[in-house]
C-alpha cells in the first residue's frame, strides 16, 4: 500500500533539491565567464541541457508531445522565450555586479508571481503566504542594500537582474498552468528547446564567439546543464504540479543564501552583515510559506490530488 502521508512531502523535497542545485549556477557562470561572453554561456547552457534531455523525452514522451494543442504550443513558446530572456539578462548581470546582488535582485520575482497568481490564475493569497512573501522580500532587499553602495557601475547589472526576475516570474506562471496537464518531460523538453533555439539564434547573429575554446569552460557549461538546469529547474517544474507558483518562488529565495556562501568560499566574495540578516529573514519567509501552503487544503484533499497526478 502506498504511503500517501510520506508521498505528500515529495513536492517539498523536490523544491529543496531544486533550490540547492540552482544555487550553484551563479558560481559556475562566473567560472565560465572567465573565457566566454555572457550570451555564449546562456546559449550553450540551454543547448546542452536540451541535447541531454532529447533522447529520453523523444523515446518516452513522443506521443504526448505530438498531442499538444495549438494553445499549449503557444504557451510553451511563450515560456521558452521568457526563459531565454531570463538567462540572457541574469547571466549578463553577473558580469557587472556581485553574486549576492545579482541573485538577490533576480529572486525578487515572487513579487510579480504573487500578484499575477492572484489576478490571473485566481489563486487566493492566504494571510500566512502574504506575510511570508513580505518577510522574504524584506530579506532580499536588506541583502541588496548592502551591495548597492559599491558604485554606479553596478546599476546596469542590478537592472539586468530585475529584468531576469520579471522574465522568470512569467515563466513560472505559465509552467503552473501547463504542468497541471502535462508530464514533466513533455513540458520542460520543448520549453528548453525553444529557449536554446532563441539564444543560439541571437548568438549566431551577433559578433560574439559562437563557442568556447577551453575544455575547462565546456566542463563548467556541462555541469551547468546537468545540475542547475536539468536537475534544479526540472525539480522546481515538477513541484509546480502540486504546489502553488507563489510557494515555489518564495522557496527559491533561499538561493541567495547558498549562492552567497559559495561565492565567499570559491570566489572570495565575503558576505556582509546585511547578507546574514537578510538571509535569516528569507529562511523565516520560506518556513512560513511552507506552513501556509500545507494549510491551504485539507490534508486528505492534498493527498488525493497528489495520487491523482501520479498517474502518467
Amino acid at each position: 500500500m502506498t504511503n500517501t502521508h510520506n508521498e505528500s512531502w515529495l513536492p517539498y523535497l523536490s523544491v529543496g533539491i531544486g533550490v540547492t542545485t540552482v544555487s550553484v549556477a551563479a558560481i559556475l557562470i562566473r567560472l565560465a565567464q572567465a573565457e566566454s561572453p555572457s550570451l555564449t554561456v546562456a546559449a550553450w547552457r540551454m543547448t546542452l541541457a536540451t541535447i541531454v534531455l532529447a533522447p529520453l523525452a523523444l523515446t518516452t514522451r513522443r506521443s504526448e508531445i505530438r498531442s499538444l494543442t495549438s494553445r499549449q504550443w503557444g504557451s510553451i513558446l511563450g515560456a521558452g522565450l521568457l526563459l531565454a530572456l531570463h538567462f540572457a539578462a541574469w547571466i549578463t548581470s553577473l558580469a557587472h555586479t556581485s553574486v549576492a546582488a545579482s541573485v538577490v535582485l533576480m529572486t525578487t520575482h515572487p513579487i510579480f508571481v504573487g500578484l499575477a497568481s492572484h489576478l490571473v490564475l485566481r489563486e487566493r493569497l492566504a494571510r500566512g503566504m502574504t506575510f511570508a512573501l513580505l518577510t522574504a522580500i524584506a530579506g532580499s532587499v536588506i541583502i541588496g542594500l548592502g551591495d548597492l553602495g559599491q558604485g554606479a557601475h553596478r546599476l546596469q547589472g542590478d537592472a539586468l537582474a530585475l529584468v531576469g526576475a520579471l522574465a522568470i516570474a512569467g515563466y513560472f506562471l505559465i509552467g503552473r498552468r501547463l504542468r497541471t496537464r502535462l508530464s514533466l518531460l513533455a513540458y520542460v523538453f520543448p520549453v528548453y528547446a525553444v529557449a536554446a533555439l532563441a539564444l543560439m539564434t541571437i548568438l549566431l547573429l551577433s559578433n560574439l564567439a559562437p563557442a568556447p575554446r577551453r575544455a575547462e569552460t565546456w566542463l563548467w557549461l556541462l555541469l551547468m546543464a546537468l545540475g542547475p538546469q536539468i536537475l534544479g529547474h526540472s525539480s522546481l517544474n515538477w513541484a509546480l504540479r502540486y504546489l502553488s507558483a507563489t510557494y515555489v518562488t518564495i522557496a527559491i529565495l533561499g538561493e541567495p543564501i547558498v549562492s552567497t556562501l559559495l561565492a565567499w568560499w570559491i570566489l572570495n566574495e565575503a558576505p556582509s552583515p546585511w547578507a546574514a540578516l537578510g538571509g535569516a529573514l528569507i529562511l523565516a519567509g520560506v518556513g512560513i510559506a511552507s506552513q501556509a501552503e500545507r494549510q491551504t487544503d485539507p490534508p486528505q484533499t492534498k493527498e488525493q490530488n497528489y495520487e491523482t497526478h501520479q498517474r502518467p
